[in-house]
């Protein structure tokens, strides 16, 4: 676990972020590949989910709290999951749907979104040329606790506006295959330039191993303060 200016922050494995601030609990995409096997949450006020594959119901149930709101973008489609999940609207919380330039206020949290998705001249693209995360699919989480604020881009690559947003804690995916690469979120990083750096999306799975501690040392040679957890 990770602190910064009286927020925690800790990644669970894959996508998956937990923020602490205030008595407010946040989750980010909790779920999936066994990264919550024998957690033991159930404090989340908050959980988002940004796109079908990380919609994970059983996770969602372990994570929330009884009175829990769920931010869930409204692309998620269970109809296209190959896996046994319920439709949002049967969870037994409040759920919100988002798309991907919403700005609501949950509580004590102030989220906003953005476009999250694969260019499809990019690299990250199936063999057949269809990029990985269509545009219209998904988004990131622009997530404001306490007055400090966290950007999860989500399963995207770079895209355009990116480095123009007001960031205190950036914790973009690495792993690259499916989504931005360790050389590609060090560059955005430093056009952002947050205080603090926490990559997520990583080593959970071969597609996605990637070297974090190389990663971690590009920033700090390029004067970007980063921290790994995990």
């Amino acid at each position: 676990m990770l602190e910064h200016e009286g927020l925690e922050l800790e990644w669970l494995g894959y996508a998956t972020l937990r923020l602490e601030a205030v008595g407010t609990v946040v989750y980010l995409d909790p779920g999936r590949y066994g990264v919550l096997d024998g957690y033991d949450g159930g404090d989340g006020n908050l959980v988002c989910v940004s796109h079908d594959h990380h919609y994970d119901t059983d996770a969602i149930r372990r994570v929330a709290d009884n009175a829990a709101t769920v931010v869930v973008f409204e692309g998620i489609n269970t109809h296209r999951i190959d896996r046994n999940v319920e439709r949002p609207a049967d969870l037994p919380y409040e759920v919100r749907d988002v798309d991907a330039e919403s700005d609501i206020a949950v509580g004590d949290a102030i989220i906003r979104t953005t476009a999250a998705y694969n260019d499809p001249d990019g690299s990250h693209v199936r063999p057949s040329g269809e990029p990985y995360h269509p545009k219209g699919r998904g988004c990131g989480f622009h997530v404001t606790l306490d007055g400090v604020s966290v950007y999860w881009p989500g399963d995207t690559d770079v895209l355009a506006g990116h480095e123009h947003l007001d960031v205190d804690v950036f914790c973009p995916p690495i792993g690259g295959t499916f989504t931005m690469d360790r050389h590609e979120a060090a560059d955005l990083a430093e056009a952002m330039d947050p205080e603090l750096v926490v990559p997520i999306h990583y080593d959970t799975f071969p597609e996605i191993e990637t070297d974090a501690e190389a990663f971690a040392a590009d920033l700090r040679e390029r004067g970007v303060a980063v921290e790994l957890d995990g």
